[in-house]
């Protein structure tokens, strides 16, 4: 497991399409989880997956589709993305998670000048070594791990590779 964090519109997103392409590429069976701020669409109002998460108020539904499958459950509180990756993604070579950036699993951090002056990263405050590795639009940044600009031709193949290398397994 691997979390790709960053500040709100950085990108991250768009990081980890990326990455689970390419991992996708290298024949390995990819999964994702996605840390939300506010709750997931359940389909469209009046459709009956809808009805029944609204009206029905079932605990979970679940709905089965060609190609696809889409669980919404009840929770009480969240749980931590290595508990979501238990219970759900058994199975996978890879999960990466975007988000979820206060747990304790290796972080590729996205960075843009336009989401903010400064990366989540402070190293006064983190361990460098709990980072594998930046994505940023800013050419003066350096740090104490590897720092990748969006400019550069083939960040996404050695990101790719640092993050299948410094992945946290996961023990059942």
């Amino acid at each position: 497991m691997i979390s790709i964090i960053g500040r709100k519109d950085a990108g991250k997103t768009t990081v980890l399409v990326a990455l689970a392409g390419e991992l996708v590429r290298r024949k390995l069976r990819v999964m994702t989880i996605k840390h939300g701020t506010h709750p997931a669409d359940t389909d469209q109002r009046g459709k009956d997956s809808w009805r029944h998460w609204h009206e029905g108020k079932a605990e979970r539904v679940l709905m089965e589709g060609p190609g696809q499958r889409v669980l919404w459950e009840r929770t009480e509180r969240e749980a931590d993305p290595l508990a979501l990756a238990r219970r759900y993604l058994d199975g996978g070579d890879i999960v990466l998670v975007e988000g979820f950036k206060r747990a304790p699993l290796p972080k590729i951090e996205v960075y843009r000048l336009a989401a903010g002056p400064d990366p989540i990263f402070d190293p006064a405050v983190h361990n460098p070594a709990d980072w594998v590795a930046m994505v940023t639009d800013n050419a003066e940044y350096r740090a104490a791990f590897p720092v990748f600009r969006f400019s550069d031709t083939a960040w996404l193949v050695t990101l790719a590779s640092l993050a299948w290398d410094h992945a946290r397994i996961l023990v059942p």
